[in-house]
């Protein structure tokens, strides 16, 4: 996976990251809708035959888009979720690393974002069974430290949880590269108002 909102796109990866990677920052840019074929492969530097000896279409790239994010994204949580320490320490550092690795790879965020309705129905429903797995397990997180009394049970973790992600999945529309604050220190910001919300 490629930090496409940092930088160029490097020349030296292989053809279907460099394809990936090229459609990212064009549908992070201009929108998916408003980007052809066409201008991927002139940009990645490479005939629309090699882009369909990979990818199908341009419904392909923009769901593989989604799928390596939301999978880069559950390893880390389960290595995270089934790690040492207690409840809210796992999930102060789960919530920090969505954020981070939003940040991180912040042209795929924003086309998650903008553009998932525009996927074919099977593969809508297949990004959100995805996401879905993934709330499930930052959810348990809470439920863990409700059971333990860290967390009060007067809110239900479900609330908490969509409270969380909904706050995040909003950054696309207001973060820019290069503000005041770096990105390290809104995901802290972020996380502690999020804990103080569920302390008892």
């Amino acid at each position: 996976m490629t930090q496409t909102s940092a930088g160029r796109i490097p020349d030296h990866l292989p053809l279907p990251d460099r394809l990936l990677a090229v459609a990212t920052r064009m549908f992070a840019e201009k929108g998916y809708e408003s980007t052809s074929v066409q201008e991927i492969v002139n940009a990645a530097g490479v005939t629309k035959g090699a882009m369909y000896h990979y990818f199908g279409s341009k419904d392909d790239l923009l769901y593989e888009i989604y799928h390596r994010l939301l999978g880069l994204q559950m390893r880390r949580l389960e290595q995270i979720a089934d790690g040492e320490g207690t409840a809210e320490e796992r999930l102060r550092a789960a919530a920090v690393d969505v954020l981070n690795t939003s940040f991180l790879y912040l042209d795929d965020f924003t086309v998650f974002f903008r553009s998932t309705h525009l996927l074919s129905r099977d593969r809508r429903e297949a990004v959100r069974a995805e996401r879905r797995r993934y709330h499930e397990r930052f959810r348990d997180l809470v439920e863990e430290g409700q059971r333990e009394g860290t967390f009060r049970t007067r809110t239900p973790a479900d609330i908490a949880v969509h409270f969380f992600f909904g706050t995040v999945h909003q950054i696309g529309a207001w973060y820019h590269p290069g503000g005041r604050l770096k990105t390290q220190a809104i995901s802290e910001h972020y996380v502690d108002l999020f804990l103080n919300g569920l302390r008892t």
